[in-house]
């Protein structure tokens, strides 16, 4: 047997390990890595848990964000925070060994539990809103089921490390995908949609997914951070939607896959005022020609055709677009992933 130790790639220094347990030596600070562990929260979530005042929670989360543990990003005005994603090998076994069915985590829990409650329900009532418009949209265009069966067929069941759905709305292909994914993260520029997401996905057991707050048009990622990027019916509410395919293929790791999926061509000019359709479909060559350009050489097309007998009803398109290897960028000249203020 052998006495080596852990893997360079999940090993910390011994000085970073001593910082990272010296911050989590103190009680609040250990429940709040406690609840981060089973998902992001904001500081409003965790003052309602803890029962502690906004300054003294935000005090702690200061403390563990300098220790390496744990990382903020803004959602218009507010403020999330999670694990880091490469610490959470050395605190997750740590929250792991607690007695989460005694106090306090035992109630820290059970008000965790009310909160996600609070903004489900919250969500929900967006949502209802919505429903109208987009119930009716779906009755013009084959199942939803269907097109998911296929995004998952095109697919394959080749391994994803690392998942992005630009413009993720209510989070369905996170829902559908993240699952998949050793790192699934959203991205949306609409907090009211945000919060239907986490909503949607902690309702599935996906409360790590990593939700946040950005334009599709300037996405706050380094060059070549994903394996796979989604846009699903997004490019029909945009004014750009080539700079937003070129953006997209940016994030493409270096033999990665772009999947877009949205309309083919139609005339449905009512859907321009009553869902806010920037663009009425795109033909295939349209998007095809979009990512060649933005440097991503093989893409296949496949159409969803409606079947039933009502009129003027759209077909769904899936364009999957694949990363030449040979593309790679260096590691040493990748972009660092921008700063959300």
């Amino acid at each position: 047997m052998s006495n080596a130790g852990p893997s360079s790639a999940t090993a910390l220094p011994f000085p970073d390990a001593l910082a990272i347990l010296r911050a989590a030596a103190e009680e609040t600070r250990l429940r709040i890595l406690a609840l981060l562990a089973a998902g992001e929260l904001s500081v409003s979530d965790l003052t309602d848990i803890l029962g502690q005042s906004q300054p003294r929670i935000s005090r702690h989360l200061k403390l563990l964000v300098e220790a390496g543990l744990v990382e903020r990003h803004r959602e218009g005005a507010w403020a999330f925070f999670r694990l880091v994603e490469d610490r959470a090998a050395l605190v997750e076994p740590l929250v792991a060994g607690l007695d989460a069915a005694r106090a306090p985590l035992s109630e820290d829990f059970a008000r965790l539990e009310a909160v996600r409650a609070q903004r489900a329900e919250a969500a929900q009532a967006f949502f209802a809103r919505l429903a109208p418009k987009w119930d009716h949209l779906r009755s013009l265009h084959v199942p939803e089921a269907t097109v998911e069966a296929a995004v998952l067929d095109v697919l394959g069941d080749r391994p994803i490390q690392s998942l992005v759905d630009l413009g993720t709305g209510t989070g369905r292909m996170l829902g559908l995908l993240a699952g998949r994914a050793a790192r699934a993260v959203g991205l949306d520029s609409n907090h009211a949609m945000l919060s239907v997401a986490r909503a949607n996905l902690e309702r599935l057991g996906l409360s790590r997914v990593d939700l946040r707050q950005g334009d599709i048009h300037a996405p706050p990622f380094g060059r070549g951070g994903f394996d796979l990027v989604v846009v699903h019916q997004v490019l029909h509410y945009l004014d750009d939607p080539a700079r937003a395919l070129r953006e997209a293929a940016r994030l493409v790791a270096p033999g990665g896959r772009l999947l877009v999926v949205d309309f083919a061509p139609h005339d449905l000019e009512f859907l321009r005022e009553a869902q806010a359709h920037r663009r009425l479909g795109f033909a295939p060559e349209q998007v095809t020609g979009w990512l060649n350009d933005a440097g991503l050489p093989s893409v296949t097309t496949r159409d969803l055709a409606p079947t039933g007998e009502v009129e003027d009803q759209l077909t769904v398109t899936l364009w999957l677009a694949t990363d030449a290897a040979e593309r790679a960028v260096p590691a040493a000249e990748r972009i660092p992933e921008r700063a959300v203020a």
